[in-house]
């Protein structure tokens, strides 16, 4: 995977609470995980660009407050058609 280098001002790092010796793995975990609460991308795609495991990468959304598995009430009232179409 091509990677680049960049600078980030000391206080932002502080103030994110990032640690310095993983600073490149957390930045990454926490821009992947804006990607993914956009829904610019999937939570597999996230989990793949920062290169986590996606349970771990579940855990991380979780632990920041975003739910990792969406199902919402469109998805929902999906599901009723369904049921009424299949007649169960």
């Amino acid at each position: 995977m091509e990677t680049i280098h960049l600078e980030l001002p000391a206080a932002l790092l502080q103030a994110a609470d990032l640690d310095d010796r993983n600073v490149a793995q957390d930045a990454a975990r926490l821009l992947a995980l804006g990607l993914f609460r956009e829904d610019k991308v999937s939570l597999g795609r996230a989990a793949e660009l920062c290169q986590t495991p996606l349970a771990a990468f579940m855990d991380f959304a979780a632990h920041h407050g975003v739910p990792p598995l969406r199902y919402g009430s469109a998805d929902l009232a999906e599901e009723r058609l369904s049921i009424d179409r299949l007649g169960v």
